[in-house]
Formats: structure tokens, sequence, C-alpha cells
């Protein structure tokens, strides 16, 4: 009889009473605000990273910055800043040419020459950022773009109209020289982007000396998809095409 009554005085203590802090018995016994977790007798921050903000890890039992060496390793909404990911407050924290949006670095794109970047930026330091066009100057009239169907490098109807007009302004400044320069949509690899962004530029060129435009008058470039800036099929129409400028 008294083994019994030591046994349940020990079971009503153990539920009335709490451990002291931070020793638990279950997650009850922890802070609420902010939510810890009882974990082998002790309240504590996390069990695992799900118990974690994004882009944090639960180490020792404590949320910490996730280790990162890109911004590809952090969460959305985050970069990484100083080897860890975290939201960027200014645009200092983008490196060179970046930007802080929204907690995020948008990144200046890494370049080896002028033809890496986008044709309002130059190449400096090893990123793209922003400077003047580099294009030639004005000629006698305008030089329309030609635009191309998906995935094709054969010039359609409409698109034989505007080299014909094209050709008409070439033939009134017959000394001056005109680069052809090939784009893409952002779609497929970026090699084979360059392959048809050249194909589409030489089938231009072949159209306009069938015209009457004189072949050492014409250059050719591919830019691939670097300049695409479209994001569904009436943005993609206009990255497939190709540019002509007076040089």
């Amino acid at each position: 009889m008294r083994i019994r009554s030591l046994v349940l005085m020990l079971v009503l203590a153990m539920g009335g009473c709490k451990p002291d802090y931070p020793n638990c018995r279950n997650d009850d016994d922890c802070r609420k605000e902010p939510k810890e977790y009882c974990v082998q007798g002790k309240c504590q921050q996390c069990r695992n990273d799900q118990d974690c903000p994004g882009g944090q890890k639960c180490a020792g039992g404590k949320c910490q910055a996730q280790a990162c060496t890109d911004d590809s390793q952090c969460p959305p909404g985050q970069s990484c800043i100083g080897g860890q990911c975290a939201p960027c407050q200014s645009d200092t924290e983008c490196g060179p040419g970046g930007k802080c949006q929204g907690g995020k670095c948008l990144r200046a794109k890494k370049c080896s020459s002028d033809s890496d970047c986008a044709q309002d930026e130059e190449c400096k330091g090893g990123v793209c950022v922003s400077g003047r066009p580099r294009q030639g100057g004005a000629g006698p009239c305008a030089l329309d773009p030609i635009f191309f169907d998906f995935n094709e490098s054969s010039v359609t109807t409409e698109g034989a109209a505007t080299i014909q007009r094209n050709s008409e302004c070439l033939k009134k400044e017959a000394a001056r020289s005109v680069l052809l320069t090939g784009h893409t949509d952002p779609r497929g690899t970026d090699e084979y982007n360059l392959a048809l962004g050249d194909r589409r530029a030489q089938s231009v060129r072949s159209y306009l000396e069938r015209l009457g435009v004189a072949p050492g008058r014409l250059k050719t470039l591919s830019r691939g998809e670097i300049d695409a800036s479209g994001t569904d099929e009436a943005g993609w129409a206009k990255d497939r095409r190709v540019d002509s400028t007076w040089q």
C-alpha cells in the first residue's frame, strides 16, 4: 500500500509541475513565441531544417544562415551574401553592376568581351554594365527588323517584304556597310541559338544579295539569345529577328 502511494504521488508530481527551463518533457514546456521544440529533454529552436525560416539550417538545435557559394543555392527572395543566404538590403551587396530588388540580387552578367553583353551594355571588369549602345551612325533611312518563325531561319512572306524595303534603303547609300545581327528567343541551348541566329543572318544576307546589294557591304553576327527579353509567345516572336545596323 505504501509503494502504491509513493507511485501515485510521483505521477501527480510529474503531471502537475513543469521542469525548469530549458529542461522539458514535451513541446508544451517550451516557449511558444518564438516557437521552440523539446528535443531529448531540452528546449531548442529547431529539430531539423524544416523548422527554420527559408535559407537557414538547423545546427545544434539553432537556426543558422545557410552557407552558400552562389545565388542558385539560396531560396527565392534571397541571395548569397558574404557566404550566407540572406535577403539583400542594398545594391552594394550585389557586386559590381548588380541591383537589389525585393531582397534578391540581380547580378550583372559575367563576360569576357562586349559581344557577351546586351547591345546597350559593355564588358568592364568581367561583368556587363550599362553603356552607350554599340551601334553605327544613322543612315539615310531606317532599316527594319526581319522576324522569323519559331526554330526557323527561312525568310517568311512578311520578312521578304521587309528585306525588299531595306534593300531600297541600302541602295541610297552605296558607300556604307551594314551589320546583320541574328537573334533568337531564349528557348534552346546557348550553342544552338548562336548557330540559329547565324543562319538567320545569313538568310537575310543572301536575300539582299539577290536583290542587288553588294556582298562586300554586308557583315553578319549572331548574338543568339543574349538580347532576348520575351517571357511568352508574344515576346518571343519579337526576339526571333535579324537587326540591320548602319556601319
